[in-house]
């Protein structure tokens, strides 16, 4: 019986391989993209931290930091606290690719002094996604494990399969609000680095591969959640089926 529920567990894995395959290559275009115009200083002269300011500026948003924060691409915008982060390396740096990093995150703040209503799902989602992927965790991780170990039987483990799958769907549906609040952000700031000065038009395609190679991370994201919620959904059939 344990072994029959390890196959089953296994049985639909090659499902979320090309998932898996994009994420690593949208990561690996990210960074060589990233890395080659974070050797192209841009023409204004602006460090990220000062182009993120003078965005933000222009647009009433003065009460909002901007904040460096350890580690590579780690930027973000806060909505919860309204503030700004930036790696140290787009925080200070004065490339191409530092100032885009930073418009993107202050285009966050525009959606959100906006009310861009995305953002305001994405917001309004978090809490009830951290709970389902934690339980969607709990359910096939340690469910899992326990099954193998005997603790639990595959027909109790089977029947808690659908409730990953809800869990599961809640997370999918989270990646899919991502990418237009992502793409929006990318647009904002393309629009709002030209109108300020701080890139030319003509540097205006580089920021644009950057932002667009960053938004491949979210489209693979959202492509391994689909993959992963027809896997799980096919596991919990053949659970069924099995019955």
């Amino acid at each position: 019986m344990t072994m029959f529920a390890f196959g089953f567990f296994f049985a639909w894995d090659i499902l979320i391989l090309p998932g898996l395959l994009l994420g690593i290559w949208a990561q690996m275009k990210l960074m060589s993209t990233y890395g080659r115009y974070s050797q192209v200083p841009a023409t204004g002269g602006l460090t990220g931290a000062e182009a993120a300011r003078e965005i933000l500026d222009r647009a009433g948003l003065r009460e909002v930091p901007v904040k460096p924060v350890p580690g590579q691409l780690t930027d973000h915008y806060d909505p919860l606290r309204r503030a700004l982060y930036l790696s140290e390396a787009n925080y200070y740096g004065r490339s191409l690719a530092a100032v885009g990093v930073a418009a993107h995150e202050a285009g966050h703040a525009l959606q959100h002094q906006a009310a861009y209503l995305p953002l305001q799902l994405r917001m309004f989602m978090v809490p009830a996604t951290n709970f389902a992927s934690k339980a969607a965790f709990l359910i096939l991780g340690v469910g899992f494990l326990l099954t193998m170990m005997g603790i639990l039987s595959p027909q109790i483990f089977g029947a808690l399969l659908p409730y990953a799958v809800g869990a599961y769907a809640v997370v999918t549906l989270f990646q899919l609000i991502t990418l237009p609040v992502e793409f929006d952000a990318s647009r904002r700031a393309r629009a709002a680095l030209v109108r300020t000065g701080i890139v030319s038009q003509a540097e205006a395609p580089a920021v644009s591969r950057v932002l667009g190679a960053a938004a491949l991370t979210y489209v693979a994201a959202l492509v391994t959640a689909v993959l992963e919620l027809v896997r799980l959904i096919l596991l919990a059939r053949s659970f069924e089926n099995r019955d």
